[in-house]
């Protein structure tokens, strides 16, 4: 299975139409290349560390913590999209942070050891972003980071966390750009109580004249019991005298019985 095909009932985007909704699409981050690339970093900087680092030493749960943070903050960031985009922006800042801290130990390990630090351009850094572009296999180590040399396995690593932090530079743009287009929660929120209330102001629509069946007029009673009240009146007075009350609850008058509203409408 490919990595691009992972998902969880827990982290699918909904794809119904965002205007119609109050929170936008949120989460699919297992589909997300920086989340599958930085979950690589992870799993193995696990392997490097049992492997190379004393289990003792701080250094070693420092690196997988700092490897586990760059997976999980892009996760979480983008659950938290649905009610924050700067929350969102801030994990997944801080995530791409916690990548170049651990990119910092991998240079320290080489540089201690007196190992070579590949250049970008040379054929076995040439080779592991070729592998990355092919989209490796749903594997637990599929850079055979648990048998490389020292060398080869952080150099790896290395590649791997340059590919992971490049991603979640252009995320964060992306990010930003979208913020700028389509506001945040609150600005939605704001929104949507917006609408309801435009819609909730509108008036009632003019109701059908009992007796005629014509469109009626909103009028005041200017005389009679009923004086100043409102009620409608049929839009053919005076060949037609229909009236309804204003409070369309209450029943309109009977076709055969004269209007009750004191006088011409």
């Amino acid at each position: 299975m490919n990595l691009s095909d992972k998902s969880d009932q827990s982290d699918r985007s909904d794809t119904s139409d965002m205007s119609d909704r109050l929170l936008p699409p949120h989460g699919g981050y297992r589909k997300l290349r920086s989340f599958q690339t930085a979950e690589l970093v992870y799993d193995g900087t696990v392997i490097f560390c049992d492997r190379f680092i004393d289990k003792r030493s701080r250094t070693h749960d420092q690196m997988v913590q700092a490897a586990r943070s760059g997976r999980q903050n892009i996760a979480e960031g983008s659950m938290a999209s649905a009610t924050s985009k700067k929350t969102e922006l801030t994990l997944t800042n801080v995530a791409k942070a916690s990548l170049e801290e651990l990119l910092l130990d991998y240079e320290d390990f080489l540089r201690q050891r007196r190992l070579p630090l590949w250049d970008k351009d040379s054929h076995e850094a040439l080779a592991v972003r070729g592998r990355y572009q092919s989209a490796p296999t749903d594997s637990y180590d599929p850079y055979g980071i648990a048998k490389a040399t020292p060398e080869a396995a952080a150099n790896t690593l290395i590649c791997l966390i340059n590919q992971a932090t490049y991603l979640l530079r252009r995320q964060i743009e992306n990010q930003g750009r979208d913020f700028v287009e389509h506001g945040g929660f609150t600005e939605r929120l704001y929104q949507a109580r917006s609408d309801f209330k435009t819609k909730s102001d509108k008036p009632a629509p003019a109701p059908a004249c009992p007796r005629c069946g014509k469109p009626m007029a909103l009028r005041t009673a200017h005389k009679g019991p009923h004086a100043g009240q409102p009620f409608w009146g049929c839009s053919g007075y005076p060949d037609c005298t229909g009236t309804r009350p204003a409070d369309q609850s209450t029943p309109p008058d009977k076709p055969d019985s004269p209007p009750n509203h004191g006088g011409r409408p």
